[in-house]
């Protein structure tokens, strides 16, 4: 892609969620400015990105790092960020009354040609942009953390939104090498949390009850589930788990999905001591402190994994 045909794109804020970001825009061939209020915090996330993307390079998932990253230049302020956008990737703080007033300055600033995303993860897309003259544009694209790295990203408009936002949203994700899903229709937590949320609220019942460790817990799904789900999503992995696929394996078990479902709790009955108890566990394993370490350690263990999944799609397909 020649420099003239860069699509530019403004990404508010540069946190863990804005500074992943980063790096997909620049592997989808885009140019980006990265704004955020603080300067320590812009200083931080570039240092951070450059390090990312050697490393990137270095598990084959990208070439050329320093020519990636010559094309993201730290912004002043939010209207120079914004001012010739084509996209804009609002990632700040999970705070809807700063959101709402972020979101308004965005629209007042932004190219009316360009669409605006917010990396919400709580909030719906009506309870956010309703209000503002160019609703049509904004759109939710909620990534998993870090984006760069998880690749699937959830696409939420409101009945209000244009279908071309929704389109220009997906083209510009694929582009950087994300997954998009569509949601169709508003729900409270998108798909992905709503999924994750039931596993959590399941698990912190089973330690709170004494049925299982914290670190069986966690073994159960990354020394089983996960290895299945890395490739394969749970109704693809129910398709093969009975003979005759999916009305098969619902055929055999389904009675018991009904009772089991039943048994687990509709309503969170988990008590509030869990958060000590857990907390306290995943202390004797890793300080507060080297939480960063611990970061960067998974996202060297994904890298390997998306390595580990490129080249099996490309032996075995898919």
């Amino acid at each position: 892609m020649t420099a003239m045909a860069r699509k530019r794109v403004a990404l508010i804020g540069s946190g863990l969620i804005g500074r992943s970001w980063a790096i997909v825009f620049l592997r989808g061939g885009c140019e980006v400015l990265l704004y955020d209020t603080s300067q320590t915090q812009i200083e931080k996330a570039l240092s951070w990105i450059e390090s990312s993307l050697s490393d990137l390079e270095n598990e084959g998932l990208i070439a050329n790092a320093a020519w990636l990253r010559s094309f993201i230049t730290p912004a002043e302020t939010m209207a120079q960020a914004v001012a010739a956008a084509d996209y804009v990737q609002e990632s700040i703080a999970e705070v809807i009354e700063l959101k709402r007033e972020v979101l308004a300055e965005l629209d007042r600033l932004t190219p009316m040609a360009a669409v605006i995303a917010s990396s919400t993860s709580a909030f719906m897309p009506s309870l956010m942009f309703s209000e503002l003259p160019g609703r049509h544009r904004f759109i939710v694209a909620h990534p998993m953390n870090p984006p760069h790295l998880a690749p699937v990203v959830e696409i939420c408009g409101a009945p209000f939104t244009y279908p071309e936002t929704i389109e220009r949203t997906r083209s510009l994700m694929l582009a950087g090498g994300q997954v998009p899903v569509t949601v169709n229709h508003e729900i409270d937590g998108f798909i992905l949390n709503r999924l994750q949320l039931a596993v959590l609220n399941e698990a912190f019942r089973l330690v709170a009850g004494g049925y299982v460790s914290p670190e069986d817990l966690d073994h159960t799904i990354k020394n089983g589930l996960a290895l299945r789900w890395s490739f394969m999503g749970p109704l693809e992995t129910i398709d093969l788990n009975a003979p005759g696929g999916t009305a098969g394996y619902i055929a055999r078990y389904g009675e018991s999905i009904r009772r089991i479902g039943k048994d687990m709790c509709t309503q969170p009955d988990w008590p509030a001591e869990i958060s000590s108890t857990l907390h306290q566990d995943r202390r004797r394993k890793v300080a507060l402190d080297s939480l960063e370490d611990e970061a960067r350690w998974r996202d060297r263990r994904l890298m390997a994994l998306a390595r580990h999944k490129k080249e099996a799609a490309e032996k075995f397909g898919k």
